[in-house]
């Protein structure tokens, strides 16, 4: 009789087990899908320092400033998938523009601008957060490529104007709209699950 019960409470304990697994699944696979719509209509801004000095540090927001402002004319008006073709034919001409930045500080560090995926981890704005995942980035490498990172978002220009106005013309549903730009408990949250789920799933795969 001893036995049947112990087997019966390790039974229902491996039922409770199996159906938070599956529960945790089906949301996190809920999470990942508007994770993935979203990252899917936006490109992100990765521009990394020569070194964590206050004069490189500097430099990177200065960089910063000068690409965005670039990218913003000859991004406007744009569909996401015509701001892709656009980063990808002016990567030259973005590379000079942070090379120029870099020369009028008098500084020799060779520059790198590439687009490609990264993973980001969930981060906050001033009127706008963006949950972890991967997306793609026009990436900004300065000198050794050595300090602290400074992200944001190309496209839409979400860094640079009215957020809501600004995702809104390039095409982010009000849900998404609504993701990146409440700020209450709850979106916390849901970014969190957001980051744990795609930190199983590199988990996983790794």
């Amino acid at each position: 009789m001893e036995r049947t019960l112990k087997r019966q409470g390790l039974r229902r304990w491996e039922l409770a087990l199996l159906l938070a697994v599956a529960a945790a699944g089906l949301v996190g696979a809920r999470l990942g899908a508007e994770q993935d719509a979203l990252s899917d209509q936006v490109i992100r801004l990765h521009v990394v320092a020569n070194s964590d000095s206050p004069q490189d540090q500097a430099l990177k927001l200065e960089v910063r400033d000068a690409v965005l402002a670039r990218c913003g004319l000859s991004l406007a008006g744009l569909d996401r998938a015509e701001a892709l073709e656009t980063l990808e034919r002016s990567l030259p001409q973005l590379g000079q523009v942070a090379a120029d930045v870099v020369a009028q500080k008098g500084l020799a560090y060779p520059v790198r601008v590439s687009l490609r995926r990264e993973s980001f981890p969930t981060r906050d704005y001033t009127d706008f957060s963006l949950p972890a995942g991967d997306y793609i980035a026009l990436r900004v490498e300065l000198g050794a490529a050595a300090g602290h990172n400074w992200w944001c978002v190309v496209f839409p220009p979400l860094c640079t104007g009215s957020v809501t106005q600004a995702a809104a013309q390039t095409g982010l549903t009000d849900d998404q709209v609504r993701l990146i730009t409440e700020d209450n408990e709850g979106y916390v949250i849901r970014f969190k699950a957001i980051e744990l789920w795609e930190d199983l799933k590199a988990r996983l795969a790794g």
